[in-house]
This record gives C-alpha cells, structure tokens and sequence, in this order.
C-alpha cells in the first residue's frame, strides 16, 4: 500500500505548511535522483528541478491529480489505455514526458499545452495497434527528442512531426520495412515540390527485430547525423540505396555482419562506426581503404584474432578507436613502416588476452590521450613500453596479472593524470615511487598479498585516490605526507594506520570518503576520539559499506560539515542484531542526507532526529521489520522533508497502527512506503492482506492512539477558531437557505405570483467594486432596468454579514459571482459561492448561477467544494475580455442567460 504526502513547498517553493495523501506516486528533486535510481523504472534528468514517477496507472485524471504542476519531469506507467484531449495541460512546464501505458488511442489535443516539453517517449504494451491522430505533436513547438517503442505503428499514416525534432526513434515489431517510415512521417522524405530537406541529428531503428528491408529511396532526402540499427537484421550494404542526402555515422550492433560495411562507409563518407558484436572476425586492407574518412570505429566484441598490418596507416584520420573484448594476442600497432598517427586520441584494447606489449608498442601515436588495457594477461611491463605516450592522460591497467614494472616505466608520461592499478599483483616497496609523472591527479592502486607494515609513499598531489586490499591482510601504512589538495579518498577492503596523529594537516582539503568493505573495528573503537574520521571537519561526504562481519553498530558522530551520509551492509549475516537510528548516526548539524541499506535499522524514533537539525532526505533501502515509533508523531514538524521507505518493509505490529492518520496529516513530510506492504493473518497461513488495514482489524485502539487522535482533532478545532470567528454559523446559514429553497417549493403555485424582491444579486470582492460600478451597473440598470442587489449598497444596516448574504441571495432570481484571484482569497466572496454552489446542487428549483471571470483562473484555484467546471454548463461562465472589440460579446452572452429567465 502506498503512501505520499505532497508538500504545497515542494509543488510551490513556498514554505512547508501542509500535506495530503496520494498514491502509487514518487516526488523528488532532479539532484537527489541518485539516491533512488536503482527503484525506477524510467531515466530521467537529474538537472531538472522537480520528478515524479507514477507506477500502476489506471485511471490516468486521478493519477495526475497527484503530481505537483512544478513537474518538468514526468514517467508514467500502467494499464491507462486511451490519452484525452488536454491530458497533460495542468502540467505547462514539463520538458520530459515518458508513457508506459497500454494505449491503444491518442486523442487530438492530447498533448496540447506542452509549449516547453523537450523529450516525449511513448512506450505501448497493448498488443493491438494504436491511433494516433495526424497532429498529435502541433502543439509541440519544443519538441527535440521523440522516441516510440510499441507492437505496431501500421494503422498511422500522416502523422506531422513538429519542425524542431532533432531525434526520432522507433522500435516496433511488425516495422520490416524503412520504407513504411514515410508513409507514418511523410515529413522525412524529400518530395517532388518540398523545400529543403529535413535533418535529424539522430535516426534509432533499433530493437526492430524484423526489419529486414530497404526499399529503394525511402527515406529520399533525409539527412541525418547518426543512424542506428542496432538489433535489426537489415544489411549495413542497404543504407545506400534508402536515399539519404547525409549520413555522418552509422551503428549496426548486434547483427550478421561478417565484414565491414567498406562500400557504405565510402558512399557516405562516414565519420563514425560502430559495427560492435558481430562475426567480422577478419578486415582486410582493401576494406579498410574505403573507410579513410573514419574518425571513430568500434570493433568491440568483433571475433578480431588480429589485425592487417599498416591498420593504423589505412585510417589517417581516425581519433577513436574501440577493439575491447577481441581475441587479439599481439598489439603491434606501430612498426617500422608505420608512420605517426597524429589523430588518434583514444585506444582501447581491453579484454583481449594480451600477455605482453613489445617497447615502443605505441610509439606512432604522439596523440594518445586514453589507453585502456584493463582485463588482459599482462603480468610484466618494460620500461620503454609507454615510450612516445609524452600526451598520454589517462592509463587503464586494472584487472591484470601485474607483477612487474620496468625501472621508471613512468618516466615517458609526463601529462599522466589517471592511473588506475587496481587488481593487480605489484610487489609495492618502500622504494617504488612514481617517478615521471607530475601531474598526476587520480591513482587508484592495489594491495597485493605479501609482507605488511611498509610505508608506502604515494605522490602527495593527488585529488583522487583509491586503495584496495585483498581480503584478511593486516594493515598498511601512508606516509605522514602532507596531500593539501586530495579531496577524495576510497580505502577499500582495509583500515588506514597513519604514523602522524594529525590527520587534518595531512588531509586538509578532503571532502569525500568512501571506506568499503571495511570490518568498521577502528570505527567502533571506544576511544574515537583518537580515530581518524573524527579529525576531518571539512568533510562534506561518506560513504561506509561493510563487509558483513561487523559485530555490534558503530555510531557516526562528531563531523561539524557532513552533508551526505550512506551507510549500507552494517548488519552482521553470523550474528544478525537489530538496532536504532541513535545506535547509527549522533551529532551531525549540518547532515542534509541520509541513506541507509541493509543496516539492521529495527525502530526509528524521535530521538534519532535531535542531532540532526539539517536533514532533508532520509532514504531507508532493504530494512526489513521497521517499527516508526509513536514519538514521531510530536517530533513530525523537525522531521526531514522527504522520506523514502524503498525495498523496505514496515513490521506487522501494533506499534505502527497510528501511521496510517498520521501519514494523512502530517504538516510536513513527504513520505513514499514502497507499495503492496503485507502481512500475514496467522503463522503459517498464505494469504496476505494489506499493512494498514489489518493493523487497523487486529489491533486494539490503545490509549495512546486515542489520544492522539483526540489532541490531533483539538488542535485543528484550535487551529480553525480564527477561521469560525470569520464565518461563524455558516453551515447553519447553509441549512437555512437550503430549508427555505424547500418550503417555498411545498407552497408550489401559492407563490408564483410573487416577484423576487431583486432580479440580480452580484458577489465581488472590494477590489473588483470598481469594474462593478464602472462596466456592470450602468448597463444592468441603466440599460436593461434590472434591479440589482449590491452588497455594499443594498445590504441592511446593523444584521450581521452572513445573515446579509443569505437574505438577499435567496431574493434574487439570479446570483452573479464575479470572480478574479482576490476574489477568491475574500473569506466574505467564499462564502457567497459555497452558498450559491450549494443551492445550485441541492435546491428543488434552484435559482441560476452565472459566473463572471475577470481574469484566467485555473481550476486548482478554487476550493475544492465548489469546481464549477464540474456544476456549470458550458454556457454559464463567461471570461470578461481585455480588448474593446471582443466585449460587444460578452454583453451578448450575458444578455442572452438573463433573457433565458425573463429578466430581459
């Protein structure tokens, strides 16, 4: 079962005041999208400001009913089958819009509104086709990124796109030919009295299983930046004859091909190619120049045992070039006859089975920038292997049976900046230095098993630096360098002795920490006061994951500017212990995020929140069995603003059973329980029923929840007596009018003789008094000689203001409300329209109820008891209009509606 509470502040950005529940419905800000990714089924942009992701939509008006307007990011998914006309307009912001529904129709209009909508992805499970009406996108006049995956698209021809398109993606499975493609968007083809050709920067026909042909000039015209066929069984060789006018690069993962595409690289002149997962299996030189003009080819995953020599020279201008997992044994790029390719700034050669490089392997490539040569059987490197690398930036050797190093094998990379060592078996010394490198800025290095205790020396202007240890060896130690600009250290697998106490002089610009797979001994010590972490002021975050074996909790105190704290796998899978909040985290003013996974968290109370004055996010992710205690209930308004309860589960225990009226009324936190939150009746039985109801069957109302809500229901009677001193006896009022409605229709033909003591009773507000006077009065009665009941001029001296109201409501024909933003804020206004609102539905003959809208009001401004788009036809509200010409009309209208009565 799930539960949210929407801030008017989140939907608004205006201060937190109030809540409401809704469901199946995650909110949250673009930068905190991180936190719950793993959760989503959708991706959508982190730089937006506001997200929401609704799950299990069926009734898609009450879905949206839930979502703030702020929204710019918008995923929907569920059984939803059809899409109205204005569907998304209270949405006028919203730049990504993502459908997982089962539509089959698109009504017109449906999209109409989304002046500022950037990306629409429409994502169909109905397996039946579905309509889509020519000009579902006029409207979308932003539109860049337009993406469909659906069973069929055959049903829909005509469709325009909207001119600012820049990427067009279709994934359907009946789509076998590209020629079908004009016949859908007859925009992408280049006709005989067209003008200039339409460009996309990006054309995604992947996942089209069986899309096989290409029909001779179907796609005539078009020019497009990067064509993808991923997936597809069409031939590479077809796209010659679609017609294209442009083609810079072309992506067929994936499929059959057993060679390269030589002659469509050539036609088009392609600047990319990616022809990864396929059986090329061997190039040949003849193949290769045709593909001159490539300056990006990926062979991953190729079936490549080698390479022709002169590969290099064939590709004069290639700068990327991708040859991960192939079964190269040898990496002789450069020879003798190989002369220098200048352009190449990027070659990776991972995941071949490389067990050696000859020196000078890359010494024709001046340019280099990224070698990666993680995942091979490179267990020696010779100090002249890296020779002619003098540009080279970044060096990959990760996951190789490393052992040795040439003397200074540093020494040619003088512009290195990442080295990443990690996996490895390096002997590290006492001596081993990197000497050569002096911009060296990241370096991430492994512990091999071996002898402990060395010091090692590692460069001390590092930003970044990573350690990893194998598992059960003691303890290393740093040098007591001083590293003043290190500002991320990750130790995993291991502790860190330092031989300096000092650590904030060692690390005095560290801001983020990650220790992972750690035993947290040292973190647990009694005495963390002399640990290091409690030394690190500047700290912004930390990440702590354990490894399993941790034997009670270890709580995170004492860091004045932490911001962001993760704590996951804390709990010990021997001897599995619950905990509280406080057992975990103390003293952390500043911390504004919480995440927790996997910790043992068994109650979370109010005072797990004293130390925490700043936070905003908590995230609890796989916690089983979580009792919120009672507490919370007082501490609600000092509670984070967001809390997120995902993959975990809530105990079946009374303890919770106050949650559920809480969660309607708390004044301040949005909370999301991850849906379907079961329990089971009785040990051993199957069935399951849902959390909150069989609390709410199963437990006894205690006192305490009595009480609580029993001073819930006294505060709000508190909190409304200013608004029942402004409006006191107003339901009686409502009765009253209600009641004479009623006994004037008993007395039936008795009094329709009688005429009303006014023909117009018309509601403003002080601030529209002036358009009342100026517009509406000399026409009404000086005009048309109606009798008009104005509040501030026909009211009677000395009876109270409701009396007033319903008075002379009830002796007037017609009420005329006129109605603008301070109208609606006027308590005296409100009233008047719950009272007219409420004779219109409930009186046997009610009285006509016309409605005059100085200015646009959108219907989520007016209170919820009186919608009037839900009681007026279409006829009984009018919008006076700002220019002279149109308002001949408006006095038409209203002519009209009062000659209906007899009134003109």
């Amino acid at each position: 079962m799930g539960r949210h509470l929407l801030l008017p502040g989140l939907l608004l950005f205006l201060p937190l005041t109030t809540g409401w529940t809704t469901s199946n419905c995650l909110v949250t800000e673009g930068f905190r999208l991180h936190l719950l990714s793993r959760f989503l089924l959708c991706r959508l942009d982190s730089s937006l400001p506001l997200l929401a992701l609704c799950s299990g939509v069926s009734n898609l008006t009450q879905a949206l009913e839930a979502v703030p307007q702020g929204v710019e990011g918008l995923c929907l998914s569920g059984s939803t089958s059809v899409l109205p006309p204005d569907a998304f307009s209270p949405f006028p912001g919203l730049k990504i819009l993502k459908l997982f529904l089962s539509l089959t129709k698109v009504f017109p209009g449906a999209f109409r509104g989304l002046g500022q909508l950037q990306q629409l992805s429409l994502t169909f499970h109905h397996l039946e086709d579905f309509f889509l009406p020519p000009d579902a996108f006029g409207n979308l006049t932003s539109l860049q990124h337009l993406h469909f995956h659906c069973p069929c698209l055959d049903r829909n021809l005509g469709v325009r796109l909207p001119p600012t398109l820049r990427r067009l993606g279709i994934s359907s499975r009946c789509l076998q030919d590209v020629g079908k493609l004009a016949d859908i968007f007859p925009d992408l083809v280049l006709g005989p009295s067209s003008g200039d050709a339409w460009t996309l920067d990006v054309l995604d026909l992947s996942f089209n299983r069986k899309l096989t042909m290409a029909s001779p000039g179907a796609l005539q015209g078009l020019q497009v930046g990067t064509l993808n066929l991923d997936q597809t069984m069409m031939k590479a060789a077809a796209v010659k004859g679609l017609g294209l006018q442009r083609l810079d690069a072309l992506s067929v993962m994936h499929t059959d091909l057993t060679e390269l595409p030589a002659e469509t690289v050539a036609h088009f002149e392609l600047q990319e190619l990616n022809v990864g997962f396929t059986r090329i299996g061997h190039i040949t030189l003849e193949a290769l120049a045709s593909c001159r003009s490539l300056k990006s080819l990926s062979l991953q995953s190729s079936r490549l045992t080698d390479l022709p020599p002169g590969f290099l020279a064939a590709l004069p201008r290639l700068q990327r070039l991708n040859l991960k997992g192939n079964k190269l044994q040898s990496a002789v790029l450069c020879t003798n006859e190989t002369g220098a390719v200048p352009g190449l700034g990027l070659l990776d050669l991972s995941c071949n089975g490389l067990q050696s490089l000859p020196p000078g392997a890359f010494s024709c490539l001046p340019h280099l920038q990224e070698l990666l040569l993680q995942g091979n059987q490179l267990d020696w490197l010779e100090g002249q292997v890296f020779q002619g690398l003098r540009r080279l930036e970044r060096l990959d050797l990760s996951n190789n049976p490393l052992v040795t190093l040439g003397e200074a094998w540093l020494a040619h990379l003088p512009e290195l900046t990442t080295l990443n060592l990690l996996s490895t078996s390096i002997m590290l010394s006492p001596t081993w230095d990197f000497w050569g490198p002096e911009n060296l800025h990241d370096l991430r290095l492994q512990f091999p098993s071996g002898p402990s205790g060395i010091v090692l020396s590692v460069p001390t202007r590092l930003t970044s630096l990573e350690l990893r240890a194998a598992r059960g060896r003691k303890l290393w130690k740093l040098a007591s360098s001083i590293f003043p600009v290190l500002q991320t250290l990750t130790l995993n697998g291991w502790g860190l002795q330092l031989e300096a106490r000092n650590i904030t002089k060692i690390f005095p610009a560290l801001r983020q920490l990650f220790l992972l797979g750690n035993s947290l001994e040292a973190l647990c010590s009694q005495d963390t006061s002399s640990f290091f972490l409690w030394q690190l002021p500047r700290l912004q975050y930390l990440r702590i994951q354990g490894d399993g074996h941790s034997p009670r909790p270890c709580c995170i105190t004492g860091l004045p500017n932490l911001q962001e704290l993760e704590l996951q796998r804390l709990q010990s899978r021997a001897r599995p212990h619950s905990v509280q909040l406080e057992e975990l985290v103390g003293e952390l003013p500043r911390l504004q995020v919480l995440r927790l996974a996997q910790t043992g968290l068994e109650t979370l109370s109010a005072a797990a929140f004293q130390g925490l004055g700043s936070l905003q996010v908590l995230v609890l992710d796989t916690e089983t069995g979580i009792v919120l205690d009672g507490s919370l209930q007082e501490h609600s308004p000092q509670m984070p603003q967001y809390m997120y309860v995902l993959g975990s589960s809530l105990a079946c225990q009374c303890a919770n059973a106050w949650l559920e009226p809480w969660l309607k009324g708390s004044p301040r936190t949005y909370v999301h329980i991850t849906p379907r939150q079961l329990c089971q009746p009785e040990a051993g039985s199957r069935p399951k029923n849902p959390l909150f109801p069989f609390l709410w069957s199963h437990c006894p109302k205690t006192l305490e929840l009595e009480l609580f809500l029993g001073s819930s229901a006294l505060l709000f009677l508190l909190i409304s007596l200013p608004f029942l001193q402004e409006a006191r006896n107003s339901w009686i009022l409502y009765l009253q009018a209600l009641f004479r409605a009623w006994l004037q229709d008993l007395r039936g033909r008795k009094g329709e003789g009688k005429r009303s003591l006014y023909d117009v009773f018309v509601s403003h507000c002080r601030q529209d008094q002036a358009w009342v006077v100026r517009e509406l009065l000399p026409t009404l009665e000086g005009g048309w000689g109606l009798r008009l009941c104005l509040p501030e001029r026909d009211f009677e001296p000395g009876n109270d203001v409701a009396d007033n109201v319903a008075e002379s409501m009830g002796s007037s024909r017609v009420t005329l409300c006129v109605l603008s933003c301070q109208a609606l804020g006027t308590p005296r206004c409100c009233l008047e329209l719950h009272l007219a609102t409420s004779l219109l539905l409930a009186a046997p003959h009610p009285p006509v109820l016309l409605v005059v809208f100085l200015e646009p009001v959108s219907r989520h401004q007016l209170p919820r008891y009186h919608r009037l788009a839900r009681l007026l036809r279409r006829g009984d509200y009018c919008v006076w209009p700002k220019e002279d010409e149109r308002k001949d009309d408006f006095w038409a209208w209203l002519e009209s509606r009062l000659g209906r009565v007899g009134l003109v």
